[in-house]
């Protein structure tokens, strides 16, 4: 071992696996490939040549295989038993391999220009392999980043020793950068490409909001609090639906933090997007009323289990806050809880409902205009003219009881049986 760290190249191959972050084997068998490929170029033989890379002396030898047979017939690649036996001994069988040793000092300048290409490829092809590996393994994961350029809107950014790209699409519109600001953004994905892995980062994905929660609450990091889904509208608003394993621990408290610590630092993070954390719940109903705060819910109807479609009334002067700027808290409401809502106020639900019941009367007086048999009506009209005549006849008496003459003392005379006097 201490031969080989004495060699030149060994250190330089170390030195340079360790710049690039990959194997030293790696580089090692590059240099075995390229003075293979510029000895075929020089040779130009059908020879079978092999290399084997010595760490001690820190050369490449070069040999040609050939193997042992009982009738040669490429003399290129085989010998016969009885030469190799002249050569080796009685140990050489057939189907053996003998390495001929062949000479690599006379391949010349352009033999080893073609071997430095060969490395070179050979590590920089590893090189972005192992990045490529590496990093797709981590898609998700919140980075740090380093801003460098701009490049058609387009933010490059550094991550370690790797540039990394934040499409446009993928900022949020609320912020701006400059160059050498430090930045957290979550690995979206890792695409090949022609000069090599492009690692994708976003700003707006809600993996971020997530993480950043993760990084935040300790109750989270450990899973007695668990976030069941995110929404975002990235720079604008954001919704987290949270869910405790515990009773006893609260999980919109402990996302919030003390006077709001822990969510006013993922605030800040974000730019000030502002973020709604709703209490998660297996009943929609409840889910949905959760859903839309900071609005209050007055009431919440399923109007198509299947189709997932809910009708929420609210009073009227809630109705603004529940529908959110130009529709988007009952947007993110909807997509954090999956269903489709349709929100109202009291005063709109009220007319729809005096609307509907105006329409059934006037299809009950269309049904009595097309006539319907003499003497024979319908239990529900029977009803109704029962109902007519006591109301009529609640009327008379309440005009008789108008029409009695007062008595001095400001007393109605005294009915038939009863006295004026109280009983």
């Amino acid at each position: 071992m201490a031969t080989t760290m004495q060699n030149p190249l060994m250190q330089t191959i170390e030195a340079l696996a360790k710049e690039k972050g990959i194997e030293p084997d790696t580089i090692v068998t590059a240099i075995e490939d390229a003075v293979l490929t510029a000895s075929r170029k020089y040779y130009k033989t059908n020879e079978n040549l092999k290399t084997r890379f010595n760490p001690e002396t820190g050369q490449v030898d070069l040999f040609a295989i050939k193997q042992i047979v009982t009738e040669v017939t490429n003399e290129a690649t085989e010998i016969s038993l009885s030469e190799a036996q002249t050569l080796y001994g009685e140990e050489a069988e057939v189907d053996m391999e003998i390495e001929f040793p062949k000479r690599t000092d006379v391949l010349g300048r352009i033999a080893a220009q073609t071997a430095k290409q060969v490395i070179f490829q050979k590590v920089r092809e590893a090189e972005r392999e192992n990045i490529f590996a590496e990093y797709n393994e981590r898609v998700g994961e919140v980075v740090n980043a380093t801003v460098k350029r701009f490049e058609n809107g387009d933010l490059v950014v550094e991550i370690g020793r790797v540039e990394a790209a934040l499409p446009r699409k993928e900022q949020s519109r609320a912020e701006s950068y400059t160059p050498g600001e430090r930045i957290r953004a979550v690995i979206k994905g890792v695409n090949r490409g022609a000069k090599g892995p492009q690692i994708v980062l976003s700003r707006t994905d809600p993996a971020l909001l997530i993480k950043l929660f993760e990084q935040e609450v300790p109750e989270i990091y450990d899973g007695t609090v668990m976030i069941r889904g995110a929404v975002r509208e990235a720079g604008d608003r954001a919704k987290v639906a949270v869910y405790s394993r515990e009773r006893d621990v609260d999980p919109v408290g402990a996302c919030v933090g003390m006077k709001g610590t822990r969510v006013q630092a993922i605030i800040r993070e974000l730019r000030g997007e502002k973020i709604d954390i709703v209490e998660w719940s297996d009943d929609p109903i409840l889910f949905v009323t959760n859903g839309l705060s900071p609005a209050k819910v007055q009431r919440v109807t399923i109007v198509d289990d299947k189709e997932r479609v809910m009708e929420v009334v609210v009073e009227d002067k809630q109705l603004s806050l529940a529908i959110g700027k130009k529709g988007q808290n009952v947007r993110l409401a909807a997509k954090l809880t999956g269903w489709r809502i349709d929100i109202k106020s009291e005063e709109d639900k009220r007319r729809e409902v005096e609307a509907q019941f105006g329409a059934l009367d006037l299809g009950e007086g269309a049904a009595d205009a097309e006539g319907e048999p003499a003497g024979e009506p319908d239990a529900s009209a029977q009803a109704l003219a029962d109902a007519s005549a006591d109301v009529s006849a609640e009327a008379q008496s309440t005009e008789t009881d108008a029409a009695a003459p007062v008595d001095e003392g400001g007393a109605a005379p005294a009915e038939p049986g009863h006295t004026g006097a109280k009983d």
